[in-house]
C-alpha cells in the first residue's frame, strides 16, 4: 500500500513538472523568462496561461542604409524617423549599358500602354457614370438601392482609376528621357 502511494506522488510530481512552466515577464512587446532582465526593465508578470511566442523575420535592411540603433529607453514610437525625400523627387540614374538602356526603353514601353489603357478606361467609366444619373436597367428600376449602390461603386472605381492613372504618371516621371 505504501509503494502505491509513493508511485502516485511521484506521478504527481512528475505531471506538475512537466505542465508548469517557468514565469514569463512582460516588457512592452517583447516577452523574457529571465527573472534579472525582467527586474532591471521593470517588467509586469504574465498570469493566466502559458504563453507561446514565434519569432517574426528581420526586415532586410540594405547594406547602403544601416538600422537605426533602438532607443535606450526601450520605447519605439519615441524614436526620431529619418525625413524621406518623395518618389518623384529621386528620378532613376541613366542606364550608361546597351541592356540598362533597353530596360529603360521597355519600361517607359510598358508603362505607357498602361497609361493608355487607363486612361481609355477612365473614359468609359465617365461615360457609364453620366455626371452621377448613368441609366438604369430593369432591375434597377424595381429595386433603387441596386441603383444606388451601382452609382456608388461606379464613383469609387473612378477615383481607384484616377489614382492608378497618377501613379503610372509618377512612374514615367522616375524613368530617364527617352
Amino acid at each position: 500500500m505504501h509503494t502505491k502511494l509513493l508511485f502516485l506522488m511521484v506521478a504527481v510530481a512528475c505531471a506538475q513538472g512537466a505542465v508548469a512552466q517557468d514565469r514569463i515577464y512582460r516588457c512592452g512587446n517583447e516577452y523574457t523568462n529571465d527573472a534579472g532582465k525582467a527586474r532591471q526593465k521593470g517588467c509586469a508578470v504574465v498570469e493566466g496561461a502559458n504563453v507561446t511566442i514565434v519569432q517574426g523575420t528581420r526586415p532586410h535592411t540594405p547594406a547602403a542604409s544601416p538600422a537605426p540603433a533602438p532607443a535606450a529607453s526601450g520605447n519605439a514610437a519615441a524614436a526620431p524617423r529619418p525625413a524621406r525625400a518623395p518618389a518623384a523627387a529621386t528620378p532613376a540614374p541613366r542606364s550608361t549599358t546597351a541592356d540598362g538602356r533597353a530596360r529603360d526603353s521597355d519600361a517607359r514601353l510598358i508603362l505607357e500602354t498602361e497609361l493608355k489603357k487607363a486612361q481609355s478606361r477612365k473614359t468609359e467609366l465617365a461615360r457609364e457614370y453620366n455626371n452621377g444619373e448613368p441609366e438604369k436597367n430593369a432591375l434597377e428600376m424595381r429595386n433603387p438601392a441596386f441603383y444606388t449602390k451601382r452609382v456608388a461603386d461606379l464613383k469609387q472605381e473612378i477615383g481607384r482609376n484616377d489614382s492608378d492613372i497618377a501613379g503610372i504618371q509618377r512612374e514615367l516621371q522616375r524613368l530617364p528621357a527617352p
